[in-house]
């Protein structure tokens, strides 16, 4: 597979997607060029340079590494036109009114490279209407895509091609978005909303039209929509206070506009409370009231009766709560349907009934097949599953005969039949494909080539993922390969743990693979890639008075990590999510790194009054003095010692590599589904180089008792303005300590084994201090930090 070389892109539009389009781009390390009108005042730029200082405020944070900002060059339509011809990728981002993005296009179109591909990004407005004021030149390489806010973190993008656009185009789009920003893809028909903000927006309109129906306040709803259901957190309404209540709005108008023929029709309407909101500038999150209002420490709620704010009071009927929680997914809708005295249960059928009917009737004329409505919803909005897998899970044939019963009793929200097609079918996804109502088939995944890099896809319900065959396996650990000598160790804990388990495991599979394969690769089959090690035996053993047999588990941490440095054939951790902890220590003791670019990395033992003690401390020194060769140690060493005092995790794979904890020569991925696919190219790389293990360091330099003394005082002044407590102070000591490499002379040599053995003392003296125990204690209760 060739991917489509983009070696700039320019985004036209600065306003809130297009300056953070154009981040993503950068944080692939893309060249991008941002345009926007030219300034009446001051720097024509004006705009543009106001937006990116912008991307440096905005949480959560569009830019990898601020660093990647200068890759983003402004630009205006007034002197920059000619820069255009340098763009490979020309996406228009202004905003969503037909008029400006046409006036826009009459600006540019003669400045388009004949090969680079033209795309408009918009949540809904019709592409083949766009394309209209475009010259026939510009015709075949004009297309559609939406993206999600916000850019980077939203895993969905639509690409929506026009009657005239050339299939290359799509499928070049279709690989850059997938590999180069790491997006998943749908491809969508040119209908309002596309396919996510379609399906996604009625939800929400059903929402509130069944909440209104039953009586449900707006918090209760959150209540029973969010996590209880499978979806996100900020579930319903919460949900458009982030989007925004005139975003929202803007999506329904253009539902209500474009689909006059729709079944639904007359519920595309905002509601009465909504319109009020919007009309005194209450539109949500942007501007600190919407449906919530944070009033000091509380966040209240809007009472519609009263038109004003309230203490929220979310109480859900414990029935409903049992049916979601402890009752098999097939029954659960079933149960609620039967649950006729309860309103909650009432509005969760409803809104699952309504939603089920709209798909099923909307399929042929939005989508090629059931998977692309599923991963969009479940990519663009955050649901655990689309709704045609719910609706399997919940046993197909059941659930039609039951929302055929509502629509004939006159309960749902439009009175259309069901489409002859789900009589059909026994589930919208099985062994051959999904279902494609328009061609009343089951269509396979698409086999292009970019998917190939996938070893193991987002899976819908119909879908079983085969991992390999098993070399070894226990309770904690699984090692396997695929048949291409390489073996892979995915650990079987809670949240991928590093259990006692988990190092015997990993040893075990260290030698396996010396012996029978090219290299081992540490990959996860979900995330997080690891939240570190387990504490709670060893706080229990330390309160058992067993000092001696913790110091020896903590030697067999350290010993571990060796192995994964020291192994005879590449060890490659391929890291997404969090790394935590342990995680981040058997990282920078691997022979290389394969991370996803949303790996979130850090030593963080610091906030369970502990230091890290796996060889991440170690490492530190080791890494510190090879790359400060003939040079002062304690400038680089201070940077770290700061990051490791205050527990510091990098945001992306990118500012891991800026701190430090990932080398300079790691691989960043942005498709997190492709780092087990480049893992291997990575042990096929190193094993046809001719792989040596590095020897084990006898001469590392270290920077001894002045720097010591140097960081203390740092503390010393952090302790004297209250910024740290006293505990603070004697962990951040002994992480000192043992960077420097111990109270000996500047420019000491010492060994790896030396450090190590400093790592493990300074570890004992704060595991049996009554403080770091009460931190271990409360974290693992709590699961947040204690500051004591």
């Amino acid at each position: 597979m060739k991917t489509k070389n983009i070696r700039k892109v320019a985004i036209l539009g600065a306003g809130v997607m297009g300056a953070q389009i154009a981040a993503h781009f950068a944080n692939a390390g893309i060249p991008a060029l941002l345009f926007d009108l030219a300034a009446k005042e001051g720097p024509k730029n004006g705009i543009v340079n106001k937006a990116l200082a912008g991307l440096k405020k905005l949480k959560p944070a569009p830019l990898g590494d601020s660093a990647v900002l200068s890759l983003i060059e402004p630009a205006n339509y007034q002197d920059d036109l000619e820069k255009l011809k340098q763009a490979d990728l020309i996406i228009e981002a202004v905003a969503e009114r037909m008029d400006i993005k046409k006036s826009v296009y009459d600006m540019v179109e003669d400045y388009i490279n004949q090969d680079a591909i033209f795309a408009t990004n918009t949540s809904g407005l019709s592409i083949n209407e766009l394309a209209t004021v475009l010259p026939a030149s510009l015709q075949s390489k004009f297309c559609g895509v939406h993206f999600f806010n916000p850019p980077r973190y939203m895993h969905l993008v639509e690409i929506i091609p026009t009657n005239n656009t050339d299939d290359k185009v799509v499928s070049d789009l279709e690989t850059v978005l997938t590999t180069v920003v790491g997006k998943g893809v749908v491809i969508a028909k040119d209908t309002p909303n596309f396919i996510a903000n379609r399906i996604g927006v009625f939800s929400i309109v059903s929402t509130m039209h069944h909440g209104a129906e039953f009586g449900i306040p707006f918090e209760t709803i959150d209540a029973l929509t969010g996590t209880l259901i499978g979806r996100p957190k900020s579930a319903t309404f919460r949900t458009a206070d982030v989007v925004g209540l005139d975003t929202l709005a803007h999506t329904i108008n253009t539902m209500k506009n474009g689909l006059p023929d729709d079944p639904w029709h007359a519920h595309f309407e905002q509601p009465v409370w909504m319109k009020a909101l919007i009309d005194k500038g209450a539109l949500g999150q942007k501007t600190r009231a919407g449906v919530y209002m944070k009033k000091g420490r509380d966040i209240l709620v809007l009472d519609t009766d009263k038109g004003e704010y309230r203490a929220q009071n979310a109480a859900l009927d414990p029935r409903v709560v049992e049916i979601m929680k402890k009752g098999k997914p097939q029954d659960r809708l079933t149960e609620l349907h039967a649950l006729t005295d309860s309103p909650q249960a009432q509005f969760l059928w409803s809104i699952f009934r309504d939603l089920f009917h709209y798909c099923a009737t909307q399929l042929e004329h939005i989508a090629d097949t059931a998977r692309d409505i599923d991963f969009a919803i479940r990519w663009g909005f955050g649901y655990g599953q689309g709704p045609f897998e719910t609706w399997q899970a919940s046993g197909w044939n059941r659930i039609v005969s039951m929302i055929v019963d509502d629509i004939d009793a006159g309960k749902t929200m439009a009175s259309s039949p069901m489409p002859s097609w789900v009589m059909k079918v026994d589930g919208a996804h099985g062994a051959e494909g999904s279902y494609s109502a328009a061609e009343d088939s089951f269509k396979p995944r698409s086999t292009a080539a970019v998917y190939q890099r996938q070893l193991f896809p987002d899976r819908l319900i119909s879908e079983q993922a085969h991992y390999g065959e098993t070399i070894f396996e226990d309770d904690d650990i699984r090692v396997w390969h695929q048949g291409d000598e390489i073996a892979i160790a995915s650990f079987k804990t809670k949240k991928h743990i590093i259990a006692e388990g988990v190092l015997k495991g990993l040893r075990k599979a260290v030698s396996i693979a010396e012996k029978d394969y090219k290299g081992l690769i540490v990959w996860q089959t979900e995330e997080p890639f690891t939240l570190g090690a387990n504490l709670a035996p060893a706080a229990m053993a330390i309160s058992a008075g067993q000092v001696d047999a913790v110091e020896q588990s903590v030697d067999f941490f350290q010993q571990t990590s060796q192995t994964l440095r020291f192994s005879s054939v590449p060890t490659i951790m391929a890291t997404r999510g969090m790394a935590l902890g342990g995680g981040c220590e058997f990282s920078m003791s691997a022979t290389s790194v394969v991370a996803a670019f949303e790996t979130y990395i850090g030593l963080v033992e610091a906030g369970v009054g502990l230091l890290p003690a796996g060889g991440g401390l170690k490492e530190i020194a080791r890494r510190t003095a090879k790359e400060s060769f003939g040079k002062d140690l304690y400038p680089m060493l201070e940077h770290y010692f700061k990051k490791v005092a205050m527990a510091a995790v990098a945001g992306s794979a990118l500012e891991a590599k800026q701190i430090g904890f990932l080398k300079p020569c790691t691989e960043i991925v942005f498709n997190p589904n492709e780092i087990l696919y480049v893992a291997k190219a990575k042990v096929k790389y190193l094993h046809d180089k001719g792989y040596t293990a590095p020897a084990n360091e006898q001469n590392i330099r270290v920077a001894g008792e002045p720097a010591i003394a140097n960081m203390e005082m740092m503390l010393a002044n952090m302790i004297e303005g209250n910024m740290i407590s006293e505990h603070d102070y004697e962990i951040a000591k002994r992480i000192a300590i043992v960077m420097a490499g111990g109270f000996v002379d500047s420019d000491s040599l010492v060994t790896e084994q030396y450090l190590l053995d400093l790592e493990r003392k300074y570890f004992m003296e704060l595991i049996q201090m009554p403080k770091t125990l009460a931190r271990i204690e409360h974290t693992l209760t709590t699961g947040k930090p204690l500051r004591n």
